[in-house]
């Protein structure tokens, strides 16, 4: 029976790279129509990456990557049919002898043990940081035999400039001679990479190959380029009300008294409006009611008032709009700024900045994308001009107003209104939280856990996907725990927004 090809989603491969989550495919029983559809998705995502020119290198490394993971798999089963241990030096030889003929020999039989042991192989995409991230994971851990003959046939890689060479001077057949592995490392050094691109490692009972690819440096500095233009040209973005600038100047004055901040937010009767709207709102769970600006000043701090005021005053600056997409993005925003503001209280309770910044933090994280979306037509027309009299592809254009880069848009914005710096990290590096050294890294990394977990309960990323380093900072090291924590926050946004 002819397997249906799979059908590609290419709104999704566009969602993850603007949104700089991995994509994941993962196969159990490996049929021709899962490695054509993988091929199928590696060319669209490189495709909309502009990096067309990396394809078909790729392509051969991927089928190579997952041929090799899909026969470790098959080995264990077999060596476990034959109870034979594949850590033992002696009975792995043994194995090995008659491994490949009484595998292909029944090969089907043996696909379906590997699906009922649940033995996978994965194929991992993600943009980051002007990076493309390709791994193939398989849950079965190399064993040290294994690694060591992979790391010897990629130092043997070194020593060939050619594939002909290659070939004639490759003996051993005992596992296949490692051709596969020296044409691709062969093929990676023609697109201008290193060892140093190439990674292979074992971790919580995987095998990870990891290839790490930088975007062109042309694509790069287009795309640097077009980012620091647009912000030049946005002098029609709303400023910040007067009234906020006023009291922003005042709570950075350290002679200022609570009085005067709170008489000032008072001579406007729209914003103290919005301010205690803010304040009494679930997401800060007071005990009480707060009635006063007087009142709202003394229970949240200046620097809570301020970061309430930076809320507002964005909000107001950019408006809410009818279209679909524009909602979508303000009830995303909503929801990562209720996530990070709780996910602070639960975990952050002792770092009190953190918990005073989590909210509007969560808040303005893709202001970026925010931008984009309420730009006016002229000012992306201006844009588009730009990049035709630059001579700048008009795909470039096209991927940052879809969302690319959006953490450097965002954060040029961000210092373009003087916003605190640790507004400015959240909105640069929320899709990068590995990148930030500074005390500022907890904060982003809880921004970054807030973002995921809305992706997550929408099944657009898996839990594997999430980075583990930011998982740890929390305490997370399960999937069990995650999801507690996931369906506690979705009740609770969901109670409050009926």
């Amino acid at each position: 029976m002819q397997q249906q090809k799979v059908k590609l989603d290419l709104s999704k491969i566009k969602m993850a790279i603007r949104a700089g989550i991995p994509l994941s495919i993962t196969t159990y029983t490996f049929p021709r129509e899962m490695n054509l559809y993988m091929e199928d998705v590696l060319t669209a995502f490189l495709s909309e990456l502009d990096q067309n020119h990396m394809t078909e290198y790729l392509k051969y490394c991927l089928n190579e990557l997952v041929t090799n993971g899909k026969k470790a798999n098959t080995k264990r089963i077999f060596f476990k049919e034959k109870k034979l241990d594949i850590f033992d030096d002696n009975q792995y030889k043994k194995g090995m002898e008659t491994f490949k003929d009484e595998t292909m020999n029944n090969i089907k039989y043996y696909m379906t043990l590997q699906k009922n042991a649940g033995l996978y192989v994965k194929l991992i995409l993600q943009t980051r940081n002007n990076k493309i991230k390709m791994e193939v994971r398989n849950n079965s851990e190399m064993a040290l035999r294994e690694y060591k003959r992979m790391h010897d046939k990629l130092s043997r890689a070194q020593q060939y400039t050619s594939v002909d060479q290659a070939m004639s001077q490759i003996l051993d057949d005992s596992e296949g001679a490692g051709l596969g592995i020296i044409i691709m490392v062969l093929m990676l050094e023609k697109i201008g990479l290193t060892e140093e691109n190439f990674q292979i490692l074992c971790e919580n009972g995987e095998t990870i190959t990891r290839i790490i690819l930088p975007l062109n440096e042309k694509t790069q500095k287009e795309l640097s380029v077009v980012s620091h233009e647009f912000v030049k040209i946005i002098d029609s973005l709303p400023q910040f009300p007067e009234s906020i600038s006023k009291i922003n100047q005042l709570l950075n004055d350290p002679e200022s008294k609570m009085s005067d901040i709170a008489a000032l937010i008072s001579s406007d009767v729209s914003l103290t409006t919005d301010l205690l709207k803010l304040v009494n709102s679930a997401t800060f769970a007071l005990s009480s009611p707060c009635h006063s600006i007087g009142d709202a000043v003394k229970l949240v701090g200046f620097r809570g008032i301020k970061n309430m005021l930076l809320s507002v005053g964005s909000i107001n600056s950019l408006p809410k709009v009818n279209e679909a997409s524009g909602k979508e993005l303000w009830m995303h925003a909503y929801k990562v700024a209720f996530y990070s503001y709780n996910l602070a209280r639960n975990f952050c309770a002792k770092d009190r900045h953190v918990v005073e910044d989590s909210y509007v933090c969560g808040l303005l994280h893709d202001m970026g994308k925010l931008i984009f979306e309420f730009a006016h037509p002229d000012v992306l027309n201006h844009l588009k001009n730009l990049c035709d009299e630059k001579g700048i592809s008009i795909s470039v254009f096209e991927k940052l107003v879809a969302g690319v880069n959006h953490g450097e848009v965002g954060a040029l914005i961000a210092e373009k209104w003087n916003f605190p710096e640790s507004i400015i990290a959240v909105i640069r590096y929320h899709h990068e939280p590995d990148l930030v050294n500074t005390e500022e890294k907890r904060l982003v990394n809880l921004v970054y856990l807030a973002d995921m977990l809305v992706h997550y309960q929408a099944e657009e990323v898996e839990y594997n996907q999430i980075d583990h380093e930011a998982l740890a900072m929390f305490g997370i090291t399960e999937e069990n725990q995650l999801l507690s924590i996931s369906e506690s926050l979705k009740t609770s946004f969901e109670r409050e927004n009926k």
